[in-house]
């Protein structure tokens, strides 16, 4: 399956989730029915990722946590208040950056309508290539 399928795909389960369910619950809730319904397709999806960041010889294991990784290809970070901050765009395509991912997706289950919460966002590591910053993912065993 080639990426714009993938990202098509984690859309459309965002969408119907958001129709099926509405705004209004935690953050956690939308992010385990988003993983099951993405595993329900047969969808490799790692909940929680957590992310070691090392500059400048400092290293802090655990610095972050991805909500969501499709097929190690598609990050998704998931988000439930009223309405999304321009920060939380900076957020996803940092750790796009860091996690050497080209695609990613911030989804506000907290919005009224799923289009007004949805946003793709696209990481070009041409734009900014650094050589102090060095992300290693970190797998949950089990």
């Amino acid at each position: 399956m080639d990426i714009e399928q993938l990202c098509t795909i984690v859309v459309d389960c965002g969408f119907k989730l958001h129709q099926d369910i509405g705004p209004g619950l935690l953050e956690s809730a939308y992010e385990a029915m988003l993983a099951a319904k993405l595993c329900a397709l047969g969808l490799k999806v790692d909940r929680q990722v957590p992310i070691d960041l090392t500059s400048d010889g400092i290293a802090i294991p655990n610095a972050f946590r991805i909500d969501l990784l499709v097929d190690d290809r598609v990050l998704i970070e998931l988000k439930s208040s009223e309405t999304t901050a321009p920060v939380h765009a900076k957020q996803v395509i940092t750790y796009l950056r860091l996690m050497g991912l080209t695609h990613g997706f911030v989804m506000n289950f907290g919005t009224p309508t799923f289009k007004e919460g949805v946003r793709r966002l696209l990481n070009d590591p041409t734009l900014f290539v650094s050589s102090c910053l060095r992300a290693n993912k970190l797998r949950d065993v089990g």
